[in-house]
């Protein structure tokens, strides 16, 4: 190894010049916004609300659109920034849309189960707009784990549906090459919902990072040639603040979840069992799209794919799209080509 103790002194000067003009950059942000698409506040349900998102224009879909996403994180991430917005861009491209928000639950809503959220709250937000709309059927979207509810929903209640959309939702739990899969096979989930009544958010974040380790080190080495860039620090500091907000889960649909879905694998095999009905995929009739993410290290392909044959549906269809996880909804490819395609497909079934 060559020692060069004048090319340390540049690159070490270089690097403090970075982290100084780095500070002044973060010294003149006031605040970190993120999810300001104007939307209202239409319908509310103890710590659950339901937003619409207000339009300039007539919608070129008539019949509205609900999104739910997962209750593991925020629903801001699908509007954190007006150039990085998979809802502003579905909202351009013509569709009508209301978002969930799953709120924050405490300890006082430790017993509120899965049909609670799917019996419930989302089968009451869909009436709402059903009656607001005056329409017998909405076209429903839903990510990750609210795609796995969506997909229930739609094979309890598929004459309120017009179509389903599911975005990166993992269906099929029989997966061994996945340390996500893997790990919820082996804890002890009644100990946990027993001893803590809700799951605190950070406890899973911190067995998300595991995933993907190099992640967490990379992501900061990376930002330190973007300090004196203000959009860019921008850009990162939204999506921390996006990861950093973190509800908890309620311990009796946490349980479920985990012991039905993941450990039993119940959804699949047609044996899950939801407010004293079974859940039969064959049912589930209404167009469905399926979207996954071809490099998706959270939800695996494997997971995600095999209820195409699993569904009653005719009208049904894949979209593979190039990258990862998160990158389906903060990706500039997810504004250029998802957000487009996936408006399109739900036009074409108005």
């Amino acid at each position: 190894m060559n020692w060069n103790p004048t090319g340390m002194m540049e690159e070490l000067i270089s690097t403090s010049q970075k982290l100084v003009k780095g500070y002044q950059v973060l010294e003149s942000i006031d605040e970190v916004d993120v999810a300001i698409t104007p939307k209202d506040l239409v319908w509310q349900q103890d710590y659950v609300k339901m937003y619409h998102y207000k339009r300039s224009t007539p919608a070129k879909c008539a019949t509205p659109v609900l999104v739910s996403f997962a209750m593991l994180n925020r629903q801001d991430v699908l509007d954190l920034q007006q150039d990085r917005s998979l809802m502003k861009k579905l909202i351009d491209e013509g569709l009508d849309i209301y978002i969930m928000d799953w709120g924050y639950p405490t300890i006082k809503d430790r017993y509120v189960s899965m049909e609670d959220y799917i019996d419930g709250y989302m089968n009451d937000a869909v009436d709402y707009i059903r009656k607001k709309h005056k329409v017998d059927k909405i076209h429903k979207m839903g990510i990750c784990q609210a795609g796995t509810y969506s997909m229930i929903y739609a094979a309890l209640y598929p004459e309120k549906l017009k179509s389903l959309t599911t975005f990166v939702a993992p269906f099929d739990f029989n997966i061994n090459n996945c340390m996500l899969y893997t790990w919820t096979k082996y804890i002890d989930v009644d100990a946990m919902v027993d001893s803590l009544g809700v799951i605190p958010g950070d406890m899973l974040d911190s067995s998300f990072g595991m995933l993907k380790p190099s992640m967490n080190i990379s992501k900061y080495l990376g930002i330190i040639d973007s300090l004196d860039d203000k959009d860019k620090m921008m850009n990162f500091l939204r999506m921390e603040k996006w990861k950093a907000d973190l509800p908890a889960i309620t311990g009796e649909m946490y349980r479920k979840y985990i012991k039905d879905l993941f450990r039993d694998n119940k959804l699949i095999k047609g044996q899950l069992e939801l407010g004293g009905r079974i859940v039969n995929l064959k049912k589930m009739t209404v167009p469905y799209l399926n979207v996954y993410a071809t490099d998706d290290n959270i939800i695996p392909n494997a997971s995600t794919l095999p209820v195409m044959d699993a569904i009653g549906s005719k009208d049904k269809q894949e979209y593979a799209f190039p990258g990862g996880h998160i990158g389906v909804f903060v990706g500039s490819r997810s504004q250029k080509e998802l957000g487009p395609a996936v408006a399109k497909w739900v036009v074409e079934r108005c």
